[in-house]
């Protein structure tokens, strides 16, 4: 029996994906939690086979819960399928990749994959990371948009990673150039559309 652990802050998506998971024979769901942050805990208490984590959650997001999980095999399932994503997930050690709008067959097919040992990601999103390439900004660029989008001021982002106010507009007007944007906000949404931020 594979003991399964969901993850999503949707009660209902959540609960329809472990009664589905529940119909097969050799797949158990020993837990579902609604927030990130309690991942840790019912993975120590429930000891699952695969963790299968929605990506936008409260508390900790489920690419951060991956990178906390070292050794656990971790799957996730999201309706966030940006290229971005598929390269920190897999960076993060994630075995699978899988978009909600899948069949229960296919979920069910890539758990028992991650759990063999295997991986398995969904071909349309691998294809669309390899056209996309890596993301173009380098990783204080991606912290300070990253703050940006959170509302952060110049002055907030410099504190916050001991830079000075000038080197935070260097690195925002860098990201700015390279993705394209004409300002801050363009730049935000341009890197989160490809799931770089």
């Amino acid at each position: 029996m594979i003991k399964v652990l969901l993850a999503d802050d949707e009660h209902l998506i959540r609960r329809a994906i472990a009664t589905l998971l529940g119909l097969e024979a050799d797949i158990e769901v020993v837990a579902d939690v609604a927030r990130g942050d309690l991942v840790a805990a019912a993975v120590a208490e429930h000891e699952p086979d695969v963790v299968v984590l929605d990506i936008e959650m409260p508390g900790k997001d489920g690419l951060t819960v991956a990178e906390e999980l070292p050794g656990q095999a971790v799957l996730i399932l999201t309706s966030f399928g940006r290229p971005g994503y598929l390269r920190r997930a897999l960076a993060a050690g994630v075995r699978g990749f899988v978009p909600k709008d899948s069949s229960a067959d296919e979920l069910a097919a890539a758990i028992r994959k991650v759990h063999a040992g295997g991986r398995y990601l969904d071909p349309e999103l691998a294809a669309s990371a390899m056209m996309a390439g890596e993301s173009p900004l380098t990783e204080r660029e991606r912290d300070a948009l990253v703050l940006a989008s959170r509302g952060a001021s110049v002055g907030e982002i410099a504190a916050t990673l001991n830079l000075s106010e000038g080197t935070v507009r260097n690195y925002l007007s860098s990201a700015i150039g390279k993705l394209g944007a004409t300002n801050r906000i363009t730049a935000i949404r341009a890197a989160q559309e490809m799931g770089w931020l």
